[in-house]
């Protein structure tokens, strides 16, 4: 109906709602172009599947989701309507999330608080659903549980339950146990408790094993812990344990719940589960368990660490979904046995992945989604498209040819009974997908009839669409007079045309185009309307499905058309309500019905003259079928029988085909199958089925050209049981495996069920329970284990179902029995020297023989004397003696009695144990230790054949003796390994073992000492105390724990702070621990609120973890200022000089501390700027009464509290006015002589009017000749003068004036005194004032005169004559009127009268008051977050009320700050660390606001933070590294916060984050590390100015401490080169870089030497000159190479397998070296040490692979002098960047010079030359790939590193120190060992080591220090180098180099000459011999006697080594 409504109304509107549809449909099929901008929903935060909650506490339940658009979040009901909001029990909030707020009880509502919600996500894309949310709310109740009664026989074991009530059953857990002695039995974090005797269950069940009587005096109380609140309890009553004695033997016997149902568990993967099996039995009975594979076989449980077993409970941790399955416990004692079945459910959760995610393809191509799930168990898979289900169930989903309609978003669900998981996939449509769009589409015309019409629309597309037009409904064709085109234009658009000649009012119409394609369609439709009379068109015959709904318009032609009516039966429509007829002539019809709606209707149009136009419409009405129900009867079936069941369509039109189908295929007529169907009629169809066989669905469906209906029937056929196997008489031979099959099928499946006779024949058949051990049935079959003897009888199995009399058979399984011993085994025990006798007692058909054997020999008693043999017969059998005379140590051993029958044989075993006292144990060793237990394990000793019944640990600590101080720990004599606990951490234990049996005692072992593991501190620290520094710190102060209490060496503390009023947990600071004795230890924590309270602990942490909080101890910070002001003030004028101020207190809140009272600030209101006007009064009430105030002023008032911290915020002002007083007197007064008869009285108003004065009172008198009664008169107050008249000229009067307010007359005014006078001078009434304008205001300066003449009026304007204007000019009353005054308008005016009998002058002052000028601003000075500036205002006639300060920081909002006027400098507070701001100043007055000042650019100090050295920063340790955060450059700035992160050295993978929000204050420890690794650390600091990040490496410690070599890298340069130049994209070859780098450095200095070597041939000094001679290029040899041939003839040996040491004296050098003139002689090995203090001294070079070296040079050794870092600085002279190339010097062995090497010989003869004063720094030397190794001093490593934490290192080896004065100082040797034998160089030097050839990355080199010899001459220095300069620094990465030197042990040519291995490290050079011969050079060597150096030309001494 909804489609049909859509249709009408579309109709109803015409061409509008069809160009709306148009557009609608090329959005959507424009989405597929768009796609890739697009993108469906995705859930970012999916509900969970499963939400319960308390009442109390409520829910809020996440749904997020991502998209392009955005999608909305809709949350749907489980059944898919949409949720609204319920108020107060469920909201959908704005951000998705569905909440469900705390509710009372009686609020509850199922249909809210126990749904199923699904959340939905849509956009236009699609739409998806979230994973199925169980939602229950739990409304707390009342309730109680109690512990459990069980009774239990003595010695079993016990289950007590905790009965909780079933309504709150799923959420509580049972916690742990609590017993009548205060013990109590908390499951631990593994699920389980156990303590050997107590076990509790992960179920909660508390398990007692071996029950004894006073274990039933205790009570038991289970404690239970809410799921959901987190409340705990205790249950309201305890569980008992009745204990009853055995009475007699009994076999087990399960608990009644078990014997009906057994057990079932279900639980999550990783969960701990206990398998109980409760039974009870005496003697207490053996438990095993086994586990079924494959449904019928079982197999024992391997027990292990995970699964182990506790008395008769299987315990199973870390379940695994393959654990899942049927277990069976098997109890069984002497008696009997008994089992139960429990079936185990491990569930995974689930979850959900489909691939690909985004799927794009093209049109008709396949699309393919697989769903990949995990989790147990799957019960089903179900996928939706667009939020709407897809039938497939597979797992796989497959989309053949890819339509418009399929994209969208595709879901894959995963579901069982208690979760459910989804994921998400989009299909988008490739870009070959292109639907039809109109680009041009015809408009609606109104036309005469006679011309012609083109109508055109063109429409694009892939592939390419085709045009099709219609004309009401009826396609368009080619006619006469109408023509269809259509083309493909030439950009590829389709344009179609229909073009119609001499148009006729027949040819109007709904026109509509529709382009169409495989892909889709577009469609326009208009109205072409032509004048004309009406028109109404033929119309098909239109056929309606009955039911359904018809919609039909009218064919008109012509316009105008005035009506359009329909007609049925001469009836106009409608006549009914299910019909409808629009203005446009469109008819719908709902429900149609044949009887009503068939037939002809008539449509008629009509124009508004009354023409009219009738076309009819015959309707057709076709019934579609309707089967009535059928089946094959209420009752199944059986098989073989008929059934039959006709098929009737009850309605419908004929012809109808009717069909079946058997589950979904066709059923044809087959006789062999015996189906037929037979169509009965038109309208029946007959199945019949002879015999029945199979059940199964059969389907009737009926079909004619209406529709089709289809009707499903299901038959049920039952099938009585029928053997497949059937068991038949079998015989066993007793104790084997007897199994007896017995199998049926039928439907339903029988069941099969065996019994047995109770006596001897055929019959009394019962139950097979208890009839023989071991007898059971499996799968239908009959099985006895071990079958004994009784199982021999008639068996008889049934198989039933229901069906028939069933079947059954009787068999007799028959138990042959050889000769049989009750007991198989036994042991004997006898005392050595004791006789013994062993029997053995054969039951069996007789006769039987009896034969003895020894340890597996025939025994025969002849040959020994002390054994002998007796038989008795028995009647059931045959009893055999062995006698043993005087037992020996030898005579232990297993004797074996065989007995054998006619049916078999049967054998027992006596095991003769000769018993004595056991052996000393022996094989004590240490297993595993802790903190405070060690596991010990030894092996057994000689036992003296009688069981060690148990061993004794005896323990003591390390200063303490065996006799007095020892403890024992006693262990069954059972086990070999055992714990003793109880142990003191950190401490030295010793430990021995002694065994003991029946017969005595052992000796004690020998003792083991251990020390024991450290743990975390058992105390907490001690003295705390906390104190509050300020406002926002606290300061905290303690000691360590007790030092017992330590458990290791303390590394630090943390110190947890929160508010006292807080849940949350605590924010924790880390301390170092100080190692000072009785130091107290102490933290400030900063940043903390106002006056609060906070609660602080301290826990102490060693290496393995923290120890136990301390007691929280609560202080308060320090009071500060109140945050709010006092509210509600009001004030109340009391008089003309008090006020009544109150108010209320601040919030209590923001109090801040306690308020001592309150401040109130007052002062006038006109003057409130000004603070020298305020006055400040205190008081401690919350009212006051301000007194002295002026009378009738308008005043200001503020309040604010104040505390112990300071002034609070102070209120915003309140102004109040007090009451009017009388009047002060007028401030002068003038008379002015005007005629003889007049004087003019002039005054001016009071300067305290205290009140508005209404009137003034002139009161007058006669003083001469006498005085005279005043008289008054009354003046109105704006009246300021007042002539009196009638006065006599002679007589003197006197004048004064009072003014009034609504008080009263005030005081009189100065008196003042006059007579009349015909003469009258020029007098000027007005008084001179001080006026005050406002700027740009008019002003008026008055100037009244009198005089007789009139007076003359003239003003000066500054001292000069007034010169009118239009904007200053003289009225005529005198006065100066100034117009739009300026600041240039102020100053003096003076005004002139003048007449012939006087004159009289008033000076004005006029001052002008306009905005103030703009202030300067500068800046004074600037901090890190401060900026003070510098502040000075103009001044100014109008007084300045303040100013206002503006800034703003860069890219910032401006703000502003108000100061007082008077203040010059201001600082700005609060402000950004090293940011830049831009500042100006304003000034206001009463006026306004002035101009602004210029803008100030600054900024304030600051920087990012600086990253510290590695050895400041990092210390470590075996399992930690500590970082000293102190150590970073902070910039100028406070540091923020610290992210610090890790992660080993080749790890591939992300960093481990260790903490994002590191405080920077004191040390930061990072546990958990692993010992001898390296470690990658970065460590990123923040603050205010940004953030700066370093990585660090270093290597943690060994196990004992030591350091470990550095770790090697080869990247290949990559990292160095990124570093270098980081703007190097990722695909640039690194190695070709490089090698063409140095390529070009080998050409250019190949080229710079063939030149300098050509311009030196014949020119430069001559010991610069190149020389022909074939053995030295120069005398110096300094830059040649050694000929071949010569090199050979010098006697140098290179041996292929091994390095030689390296030579005395002798040092490697670098081109470098040489170029820049550091001149190093080598060492003079020949001295002797005791006189010259000279060592050889060797140091091994910084690894590159380590640290990055943050400053520049590696860290300095811990052994140097604190003055001596230059040493270990930057070389002055490094050239960075630049290689060091080995210069063509090799040091050879020269002939002899392998005796010269032995120490014995080294004292004599050859000295080598001594060095100069100046020192190389060090590690800045050729890195040879161990052609050199340091010496191995008693006192040095041979791999040093600096300190611990300093990472990668120099040091000094060889046993060298660093002096004062940096020069390195030998030890006491000249040779060390080491070095005494080249013949000896393997074995000494390790070179075959395995130990020594993996150290390639860490090389040692000779020293590269020389000691100082100031009295020997120094070879000249080289030529410097032109590039090298002084100011190169190495970088980074050139000081991390990587050695990768050759694992070869070979001195080549090659070697000598290859690059340097370590960059920037510059080697120690030597001078070289003049030219010499070979003899000349071995007699050099040899003489031993010269000991004085004699100069040679070329500046070497006679001692120099030749390093060639």
């Amino acid at each position: 109906m909804g489609h049909l409504k859509l249709e009408i109304l579309c109709l109803v509107v015409g061409s509008v709602v069809a160009l709306l549809a148009l557009n609608i449909d090329s959005a959507l099929a424009n989405t597929g172009s768009n796609a890739d901008e697009e993108g469906g929903p995705v859930f970012v935060k999916e509900p969970p599947s499963k939400v319960d909650f308390s009442n109390s506490t409520g829910a809020e339940i996440p749904c997020q989701s991502r998209g392009t658009p955005q999608p909305e979040i809709i949350w749907l009901r489980g059944d898919g309507t949409a949720v609204g909001d319920v108020p107060g029990l469920r909201q959908v909030l704005a951000s998705g999330a569905l909440v469900f707020p705390p509710f009372r009880a009686e609020d509850y509502r199922q249909e809210v608080h126990s749904a199923t919600y699904i959340c939905l996500a849509r956009n236009s894309i699609g739409t998806i659903h979230s994973r199925d949310v169980h939602v229950r709310a739990v409304v707390t109740q009342v309730y109680d549980t109690h512990g459990d009664q069980e009774y239990i026989i003595k010695g079993n074991s016990a289950t007590i339950r905790c009965k909780i009530p079933s309504f709150i059953a799923d959420y509580l857990d049972v916690v742990s146990w609590h017993d009548s002695d205060g013990n109590v039995y908390k499951l631990d974090n593994r699920g389980v408790f156990e303590d050997g005797k107590f076990v509790v269950l992960p179920s909660g069940e508390l398990h007692i094993k071996d029950v004894r009587p006073e274990d039933g005096f205790k009570e038991y109380r289970c404690q239970t812990k809410h799921r959901l609140t987190g409340e705990t309890r205790l249950s309201a009553s305890a569980g008992k344990l009745v204990i009853t004695d055995p009475q007699g033997s009994t076999a087990p016997r399960l608990s009644g719940d078990t014997q009906i149902s057994g057990f079932a568990r279900m639980g999550m993967k990783g969960s701990t589960f206990g398998l109980i099996c409760p039974s009870q039995s005496f003697p207490p009975g053996i438990f095993k368990w086994y586990k079924f594979t494959d449904g019928s076989s079982r197999q024992p449980v391997q027990l292990d660490d995970r699964l182990k077993q506790l008395g008769g409970t299987l315990i199973i941790r870390e379940a695994k979904v393959e654990d899942s399955g049927k277990y069976l416990c098997v109890v069984s004692n002497s008696v009997g046995e008994e089992s139960v079945e429990t079936v185990l459910t491990v569930t995974a959760p689930l979850a959900a992945t489909v691939e690909p995610a985004v799927q794009t393809v093209d049109f008709g191509r396949p699309a393919t989604f697989t769903c990949h799930y995990q989790g147990s168990p799957v019960k089903n898979i179900t996928w939706m498209k667009n939020g709407k289900r897809l039938p497939q169930t597979e797992a796989v989903i497959r989309i053949d040819a890819v339509r418009r309609e399929d994209r969208g978003m595709f879901q894959c669900f995963v579901r069982n009974d208690q979760d459910s998981a989804q994921s998400t996939a989009e299909l988008k449509l490739g870009g070959r997908f292109d639907p039809p769009r109109l680009t041009f589409k015809f408009r609606e015309e109104v036309l005469q009839p006679g011309p012609k019409v083109s109508l055109k629309c063109k429409a694009t597309g892939n592939p390419s669409p085709e045009i099709v037009w219609e004309l009401d409904s009826k396609k368009v064709t080619n006619a006469d007079r109408v023509q269809v085109g259509q083309f493909v234009g030439e950009n590829g658009e389709v344009v179609s045309h229909v073009n119609i000649t001499n148009v006729h009012s027949n040819d109007g119409g709904v026109y509509r185009c529709t382009a169409i394609s495989k892909v889709g369609s577009a469609t326009h439709t208009g109205r072409l309307n032509i004048h004309g009379l009406p028109h109404v068109k033929s119309m098909d015959k239109a056929q309606v499905v009955a039911g359904s709904g018809m919609v039909k318009t009218c064919p008109v032609a012509g316009y105008p058309i005035d009506a359009v009516i329909w007609e049925k039966d001469n009836r106009v429509l409608p006549i009914n309500r299910r019909q409808s007829v629009f203005p446009n002539g469109t008819l719908v019809i709902d429900n149609v019905q044949r009887n009503m709606d068939q037939g002809t209707y008539t449509c008629v149009a009509r124009n508004a003259q009354g023409y009219t136009s009738r076309g009819n419409l015959e309707v057709q009405v076709m019934v579609p079928p309707k089967i009535q129900n059928f089946n094959f009867g209420e009752e199944p079936l059986l098989w073989g029988s008929q059934a039959q069941t006709t098929c009737i369509v009850s309605e419908g039109d004929i012809p109808i085909q009717i069909t079946w189908t058997f589950h979904a295929s066709d059923v044809a007529t087959d006789s062999q199958k015996g189906i037929s169907t037979t169509k009965f009629g038109h309208r029946s169809s007959i199945l019949l089925i002879d015999p029945v066989t199979q059940s199964g669905n059969f389907t009737c469906s009926a079909k004619n050209a209406g529709g089709s209906m289809n009707y499903t029937a299901e038959l049920i056929v039952q099938i009585p049981p029928r053997w497949i196997v059937e068991p038949t008489d079998r015989a066993f031979a007793q104790g084997s495996d007897a199994k007896i099959e017995c199998k049926s099928d039928g439907f339903p499946k029988p069941s099969v069920a065996w019994k047995k006779a109770a006596g001897d024949g055929p019959m009394d058949y019962r139950d097979l329970k208890g009839s023989a051990p071991g007898m059971r049935v499996e799968d239908g079959n009959l099985v006895i284990s071990a079958i004994p003897k009784q199982a021999e009888g008639y068996y008889l199995c049934e198989a039933n179902n229901g069906i028939g009399a069933g079947l059954s058979a009787v068999i007799y399984i028959s138990v042959q029995a050889p000769p049989q011993f009750e007991i198989k085994f036994r042991n004997q025990t006898a005392r050595k020297g004791e006789p013994a006798v062993l029997q053995c007692e054969a039951k069996g058909e007789k006769p039987i023989g009896i034969l003895w054997s020894r340890d597996g020999k025939r025994l025969d008693p002849k040959p020994d004397p002390r054994y002998t043999i007796r038989e008795e017969i028995l009647s059931n059998g045959v009893l055999s003696d062995l006698s043993v005379k005087r037992s020996e140590r030898t005579d232990s051993a297993l004797f074996t009695c065989v007995a054998t029958n006619a049916f078999g044989s049967d054998e027992t075993s006596l095991n003769l144990i000769v018993q004595e006292p056991p052996e000393v144990p022996f094989g004590l060793k240490v297993l595993d230790k802790s903190g405070r237990s060690v596991q010990l394990q030894w092996s057994e000793s000689f036992s003296g054949n009688s069981p060690i019944t148990r061993f004794y640990i005896e323990y003591k600590m390390s200063k303490s003796d065996w006799n007095s101080g020892k403890d024992r720990v006693l262990v069954p004599g059972s086990q070999t390994m055992a714990s003793v606990y109880n142990l003191r951490p950190a401490t030295t234990y010793h430990l021995r073992l002694v065994a003991e049996n029946e017969v005595g005692t052992s000796e004690a072992s020998q003792s083991v000492t251990i020390i024991t593991a450290e743990e975390a501190p058992s105390g907490p620290p001690t003295g705390i105390a906390v104190e509050p520094v300020d406002q926002h710190t606290l300061k905290v102060t303690w000691k360590p724990p007790l030092r017992e209490e330590w458990n290791g060496d303390i590394m630090g503390y943390y110190v947890g702070y929160k508010l006292a009023s807080s849940d949350k947990p605590y924010l924790f600071e880390t301390v170092e621990f100080s190692r000072e004795v009785g130091k107290e230890h102490h933290l400030m924590i900063s940043n903390l609120k106002t006056y609060t309270e906070y609660s602080v602990v301290v826990q102490a942490f060693n290496r393995i973890g923290p120890g136990p909080m301390s007691k929280e101890v609560a202080q308060h910070t320090a009071e500060g200022k109140p945050d709010h002001a006092p509210q509600d003030i009001s004030c109340t004028t009391l008089t003309s000089q008090s006020i009544r101020v109150s108010w209320t207190s601040p919030p209590l809140a923001s109090a801040n501390g306690v308020i001592k009272g309150y401040k109130v600030i007052f002062g006038p209101a006109s003057s409130w700027y000004d603070e020298k006007t305020k006055e400040i009064k205190a008081t401690p009430s919350s009212e006051i009464i301000l007194h002295g105030l002026k009378k009738y002023t308008n005043y200001n008032m503020t309040i604010l509290a104040y505390t112990n911290g300071g002034d609070g915020i102070p209120s915003t002002a309140v102004s109040c006015h007090t009451e009017q007083d009388v009047p002060g007197p007028p401030t002068a007064v003038k008379a002015s002589v005007m005629s003889g008869d007049a004087i003019l009285l002039s005054w001016q108003p009071p300067s305290q009017p205290n009140g508005v004065v209404t009137q003034y009172t002139v009161y007058q008198r006669t003083v001469e000749p006498k005085e005279s009664e005043a008289t008054s008169q009354k003046i109105p107050s704006f009246q300021t003068t007042y002539e009196i008249s009638g006065l006599k000229r002679k007589e003197r009067y006197e004048f004064w004036v009072t003014a009034h307010t609504a008080i009263g007359e005030g005081q009189p005014s100065k008196s003042a005194t006059t007579s009349p006078s015909n003469k009258v001078p020029a007098k000027i009434a007005s008084f001179a004032e001080k006026i005050v304008a406002t700027h740009r205001d008019e002003v008026k300066l008055p100037c009244q005169a009198v005089g007789v003449p009139a007076p003359e009026i003239k003003w000066k304007v500054k001292g000069q004559m007034l010169t009118q204007s239009n904007r200053l000019r003289v009225l005529p009353d005198g006065s100066l009127l100034i117009k739009e005054v300026t600041r240039k308008d102020a100053g003096d005016y003076a005004c002139k009268a003048e007449n012939s009998n006087g004159h009289d002058t008033i000076m004005h002052t006029l001052v002008v008051q306009a905005p103030p000028q703009p202030p300067s601003i500068s800046l004074a000075g600037a901090t890190g977050t401060a900026i003070t500036v510098r502040l000075k205002s103009p001044s100014d006639s109008a007084p300045l009320h303040g100013l206002t300060i503006h800034y703003k920081q860069d890219f910032g909002e401006w703000e502003a700050t108000q100061i007082p006027p008077n203040m010059s400098e201001y600082t700005l507070e609060g402000l950004n660390c090293g940011t830049r701001y831009q500042i100006y100043a304003t000034s206001y007055n009463s006026i306004g606001t002035g101009e602004a000042s210029d803008i100030l650019n600054t900024r304030t100090k600051g920087q990012k933070p600086g990253v510290p050295s590695a050895h400041k920063f990092i210390e470590v340790s075996q399992n930690s590294v500590t970082l000293h955060l102190s150590s970073w450059d902070d910039g100028g700035c406070p540091m923020l916060y610290f992210v610090v992160e890790y992660k080993a050295r080749h790890q591939s993978d992300g960093w481990t984050m260790v903490s994002n929000s590191v405080k920077p204050s004191g040390n930061y420890v990072v546990l958990d590390l692993s010992p001898a690794t390296w470690y990658q650390l970065r460590v990123t600091a923040h603050n205010n100015v940004g953030f700066t990040q370093a990585e660090f490496e270093f290597a943690t410690l060994t196990l004992n401490g030591n350091q470990v070599g550095p770790a090697r890298t080869n990247d290949n340069g990559r990292g160095l080169l990124l570093e270098v130049f980081p703007w190097l994209p990722e695909w640039v070859d690194y190695n070709m870089i490089v090698a063409g780098c140095a390529m070009i450095v080998i050409i250019v200095v190949g080229l710079a030497v063939i030149c300098i070597a050509v311009s030196r041939r014949n020119r430069g000094p001559e010991s610069f000159r190149l020389r022909d001679e074939g053995l030295y290029a120069q005398p110096d040899m300094r830059g040649m190479t050694l000929k071949r041939e010569f090199r050979d003839e010098l006697g140098y040996i290179a041996p292929p397998n091994r390095k030689l040491p390296p030579v005395p004296g002798s040092n490697y050098s670098t081109c470098d070296r040489h170029k820049k003139g550091m001149n190093h002689p080598t060492w003079n090995g020949r001295r002797p040490a005791a006189a010259t203090g000279v060592p050889h001294t060797y140091e091994e070079l910084a690894n590159g692979g380590g640290g990055i070296y943050y400053d520049d040079h590696p860290p300095v050794p811990p052994h140097a002098h604190s003055d001596d870092s230059s040493l270990y600085s930057k070389p002055p002279n490094g050239v960075p960047g630049q290689d060091e190339e080995i210069c063509p010097y090799a040091t050879f062995h020269l002939l002899g010079f392998r005796e010269e090497m032995d120490p014995s010989k080294g004292s004599n003869g050859l000295t080598l030359p001594h060095g100069s004063t100046t020192l190389p720094p060090p590690g800045h030397g050729h890195h040879r790939g161990g052609s050199q190794s340091a010496p191995r001093g008693s006192n040095t490593t041979r791999y040093g590193r600096g300190p611990v934490g300093s990472g990668v290192v120099s040091s000094v080896a060889g046993g060298g120190t660093v002096g004062p004065n940096g020069i390195i100082n030998p030890p006491n040797h000249v040779f060390s060992p080491e070095y005494d034998d080249p013949a000896n160089i393997e074995d000494e030097y390790g070179y075959n080591s395995p130990n020594r050839r993996g150290s390639l990355g860490r090389r040692s080199m000779g020293s590269m220090r020389t000691v100082p010899i100031p009295e020997s001459p120094s070879p000249p220095p080289p030529p410097p180098r032109p590039s090298d300069s002084p100011n190169s620094t190495p970088s980074h990465s050139q000081m991390n180099q990587s050695n990768d030197s050759k694992e070869s042990n070979e001195l080549s040519e090659a070697e000598c000459d290859r690059d340097p291995l370590i960059r920037n490290r510059n080697s120690v050079s030597g001078g070289a011999p003049g030219n010499m011969s070979t003899e000349e050079m071995r007699r050099l060597i040899e003489n031993r006697n010269q000991n004085e150096a004699h100069s040679i030309p070329n500046g070497l001494t006679p001692y120099d080594t030749v390093n060639v």
